[in-house]
């Protein structure tokens, strides 16, 4: 886009290109209204201005340090606050520091520095939920093979590997008693996102945890002035295997009231100890012996694997609209209780080339289906699942109930075959 952009009509920033956003921005705001901040190589590499020059709304983008977590200041010094900017919106995970320090900077609602430094670095998270006593793994800080190898003796043989700073399950690697412990560190150490995170970002610290066993879900809340104003609870399927990647939700996840009042305190209880202020929270729990809400880690962006879509789906309105409308000081309505439930299933296949993909139009007509979508076409190499960004597709489904919704969306996805064959 044109180096020099008008930001005169310019009423929302976003620190992040975030292409799942770009249809909500068209619908819920005017044209020209939209000014996005990305790093230079992230901005280019992903052709982001190529692809947001169709979107009305899009005044511009401009390249800034946004990941320059160190240091989130240097982009108020390339970046002029808009007249008229009403919200800053950390679009990606790698946004959330620098939108922080925008939004204090320009007077506006967001989620604080200490909120926003905390649920962007895993140590960090771990070192303020101890002092607040909310439930955890145990845990250390390790600088490598050797260290991890004392942890994983000291509970039992078994762990988890993780970079304190990295999205989509990449890096985390779980450690069984057999599995060799070079090849697991190395594993979680050469992981990269040349698509999302730049380059020059700082060295990462890898932490070493309990591998805990229960349910897994997920938390979104919206937030104004450290309040929980919405409250979703998604039940989760993650995928066997050393990489806990996930493959299925369903919102809301059908789980008694006692254990729903239990993650409710216990974000609560994470809101009060980070200083989280006004945004969004998408935070990720195991329910110990199926019921103690015990924390993973916890993210201060909208929920990626298309929750939003299913929370809309099942509790009406627009997620999307409510976050944008607590950054702009605006009231938001409140919600009644879910009116039905809704489920999303990932295709998983590879490694290999694809040869064939069947049955896609089956699926489409499969009854309560909303949204079949292929990620790949034959041709396409596709890698083991290691990482969210490995899944190959999705399907989408609603039902009177979780149960009901879940077994729409897995009959919908029994229809699609993808095969494969070795890549040349």
């Amino acid at each position: 886009m044109s180096a020099v952009i008008d930001t005169s009509s310019v009423t929302h920033v976003l620190v992040g290109f975030a292409s799942s956003l770009l249809p909500e921005l068209d619908r819920l705001l005017p044209p020209r209204s939209v000014l996005i901040l990305e790093e230079p190589e992230v901005a280019r590499v992903r052709r982001a201005a190529d692809r947001c020059r169709p979107v009305a709304a899009i005044a511009g983008l401009i390249e800034a340090p946004t990941q320059d977590e160190e240091h989130p200041e240097a982009v108020l010094d390339l970046v002029a606050r808009p007249r008229q900017v009403r919200a800053v919106v950390p679009a990606v995970d790698y946004g959330v520091v620098c939108a922080s320090a925008l939004a204090t900077a320009w007077g506006l609602p967001g989620t604080g520095a200490r909120a926003a430094r905390a649920l962007r670095d895993k140590v960090e998270l771990r070192l303020l939920a101890d002092d607040a006593r909310i439930a955890q793994p145990r845990w250390q800080e390790v600088n490598g093979e050797e260290d991890v190898e004392a942890f994983r003796e000291s509970m039992g043989g078994a762990c988890v590997i993780k970079p304190n700073d990295r999205q989509g399950s990449l890096g985390v690697i779980l450690v069984d008693r057999a599995d060799d412990t070079h090849r697991a560190w190395e594993s979680s150490t050469i992981v990269a996102e040349p698509r999302l995170r730049a380059s020059r970002s700082s060295p990462r610290r890898y932490l070493v945890e309990e591998r805990l066993q229960g349910p897994e879900v997920s938390v979104e809340a919206l937030a104004a002035a450290g309040k929980i104003i919405f409250f979703n609870v998604t039940a989760k399927r993650v995928a066997p295997g050393s990489h806990p990647v996930e493959i299925g939700h369903v919102v809301p996840g059908e789980l008694p009231d006692g254990i729903v009042a239990g993650l409710r305190s216990s974000m609560m209880a994470l809101i009060a100890a980070t200083g989280f202020g006004t945004g969004v929270l998408h935070g990720e729990w195991i329910l110990v012996d199926g019921s103690q809400p015990t924390l993973v880690e916890c993210a201060a962006r909208l929920p990626g694997d298309s929750i939003d879509t299913l929370i809309d789906l099942a509790w009406g309105g627009r997620l999307v609209d409510d976050y944008l409308g607590l950054l702009e000081g605006r009231a938001v309505p409140g919600r009644g209780p879910a009116a039905r439930a809704a489920c999303i299933r990932f295709f998983v296949a590879g490694p290999g080339r694809v040869a064939s993909i069947v049955g896609v139009d089956s699926a489409r007509a499969s009854t309560g289906v909303v949204d079949v979508e292929m990620a790949v076409k034959p041709g396409d190499e596709v890698r083991a699942l290691a990482s969210s960004t490995d899944r190959v597709g999705h399907v989408i489904a609603v039902g009177p109930d979780a149960a009901t919704a879940e077994r729409l969306a897995e009959y919908a996805a029994a229809q699609i075959s993808i095969s494969i064959e070795p890549a040349q």
